[in-house]
């Protein structure tokens, strides 16, 4: 099929954009994806998940879980893609302090607790003999050049 093939990869914020287009890209290349969205809207207000995973990526124990299901299902976890993220789409100054909270909470242990767990779950491969041949991809939006 494609060079993913037999790969085991876990794509977080995958329900819709940039997420979506990723999980169904390796999946075409012969990939075992695990879908994870919390099941929110573009600017994170409440909404519905019918994705595989409904991890909360920035909850410690969750993203742990997320890791385990991927390991336990398939055997093992090649790639990790950190792309959840919303959109809190305000100039700095109209922004209050619980928008930038819960921006900065997915935007940032969003992407470090997944990549913890999954680098310890590595590590323990590695230490076993095992070959490990991982990644980790994290995603960003534009508005990092362009900002708001």
């Amino acid at each position: 099929m494609g060079s993913s093939d037999g790969r085991v990869v876990i794509v977080t914020g995958a329900a819709r954009g940039l997420g979506r287009a990723h999980a169904l890209a390796f999946a075409a290349d012969g990939a075992k994806v695990l879908v994870n969205d919390l099941g929110v809207e573009r600017d994170g207000s409440a909404g519905t998940s019918d994705a595989a995973n409904a991890a909360d990526v920035a909850d410690w124990d969750q993203a742990a879980a997320m890791v385990r299901q991927a390991v336990d299902t398939w055997g093992r976890l090649d790639t990790l893609v950190c792309n959840a993220g919303f959109l809190r789409d305000r100039m700095l100054a109209g922004m209050s302090e619980d928008e930038w909270d819960s921006v900065t909470r997915v935007h940032l242990k969003g992407h470090f607790a997944p990549a913890r767990h999954a680098i310890e779950h590595w590590r323990q491969r590695s230490k076993a003999g095992e070959s490990v041949d991982a990644r980790v991809i994290n995603t960003s939006s534009g508005a990092g050049l362009a900002g708001s």
